[in-house]
């Protein structure tokens, strides 16, 4: 076990954590309460910051908000995401409530005032800042590359900037975006990114060491996950999770339910899956989406945490591959030794085969030890 030395050097404050925990996604807030648990159980006081950015927060109300491809990419996308919510009806305001709940339980409060705007960073009286994890150098999703996520902000108390498992949701930016992200790059202290195919790039541009960590929901355990699932569903199932639709997937699953007699839970409508057997589940939060893969017989996913929580609760799965996440997906598939739960066409695709989880479990740790020696150098002196 990696012990984080010298925590009484951190200010009264402890750490700040900038981080993606305002969007109402599985992935985005459970990563955030990895993120800050992790830190706590080594003893640093961190505690996530409310910044909560329009650009962030806006593609998830009811009438969408989405700065991005001018006015006519803002109507288009907000538009079709508003004929979404209104199919949707009740179920999104269920949603969005499991959503506020977990975040105002798990990890916010309501204790500290809301931060709209980088500028208002400056009146914060953290010492040392974690930015990360999740895709917070994607521009595609913050709108442009965003100075909060580099630390580029003035605050006198300011005295670290730490990169933890920071993505950008693929191996590289657009050439058009290099020398804006080596210019932010400058403002942390030290870096560390999530994918192993993105660190030779941004090693490039900032010059530096940059280190290669796990997503901060394998800080913790699954006992330790099991404390803040919801169980909403107890009989057998197969449990999918698609953040992109996939055809091959949906056969898939559609073949193992039918000779496994199972029924199909899902969170989404127009992926194709149909019937009486399968159930559709709008308005699920963080905690019922652990439940759902803890519960399930099967998990089938294309998600990156999908994939992550499978291995955490040790579920025979089966992960197919995404075109904007392939990279995140084989990096963690290759780390955890799980090469056969990656689907591949006209190759083997066994769900049923028998994982060593012991042999998982020491791969895993092992990335973590990593993961806790560099939060401790880079934070914990």
């Amino acid at each position: 076990m990696i012990l984080f030395v010298g925590a009484g050097s951190f200010d009264m404050c402890g750490v700040g954590i900038l981080t993606f925990h305002c969007s109402d996604n599985y992935g985005a807030m459970l990563q955030a309460y990895g993120l800050k648990e992790g830190l706590r159980k080594k003893g640093i006081k961190a505690e996530i910051i409310r910044y909560e950015p329009p650009f962030m927060t806006g593609r998830h109300w009811w009438i969408p908000y989405i700065p991005s491809g001018g006015i006519s990419g803002m109507l288009i996308q907000g538009g079709y995401r508003w004929r979404a919510n209104l199919r949707l009806g009740k179920a999104f305001f269920e949603k969005r409530s499991r959503m506020r709940q977990f975040r105002k339980k798990y990890l916010t409060g309501e204790e500290k005032r809301k931060i709209y705007f980088c500028s208002q960073l400056k009146k914060l009286d953290y010492a040392d800042y974690i930015v990360g994890s999740d895709q917070i150098w994607n521009p595609d999703i913050t709108c442009g590359l965003r100075r909060a996520y580099f630390g580029d902000f003035k605050n006198k108390n300011k005295k670290r900037v730490v990169a933890y498992a920071a993505s950008l949701g693929k191996e590289a930016l657009p050439e058009k975006y290099d020398k804006t992200f080596s210019e932010l790059l400058q403002h942390v202290d030290t870096i560390s990114v999530r994918e192993k195919s993105a660190a030779s790039y941004v090693k490039r541009l900032c010059g530096r060491a940059v280190a290669v960590v796990p997503d901060p929901v394998f800080l913790l355990e699954k006992k330790e996950w099991q404390k803040i699932e919801k169980m909403l569903w107890k009989n057998h199932f197969i449990f999918v999770y698609m953040t992109e639709n996939n055809e091959t997937l949906v056969e898939f699953t559609k073949e193992l339910a039918e000779r496994k007699n199972l029924s199909i839970i899902t969170d989404k409508n127009g992926t194709g899956l149909e019937g009486e057997n399968v159930l559709k589940d709008h308005t699920a939060g963080p905690a019922e989406f652990l439940g759902y893969i803890h519960r399930a017989d099967y998990v089938v996913t294309n998600s990156f945490h999908g994939t992550a929580f499978s291995i955490i609760y040790q579920k025979k799965f089966m992960v197919f591959p995404h075109s904007g996440a392939g990279g995140r997906i084989s990096d963690i598939i290759k780390l955890s030794g799980l090469g056969s739960r990656l689907y591949r066409e006209n190759g083997c695709a066994d769900i049923d085969a028998e994982i060593n989880w012991n042999k998982v479990k020491r791969r895993i740790r092992k990335s973590v030890e990593a993961a806790e020696r560099f939060l401790a150098e880079s934070i914990g002196r």
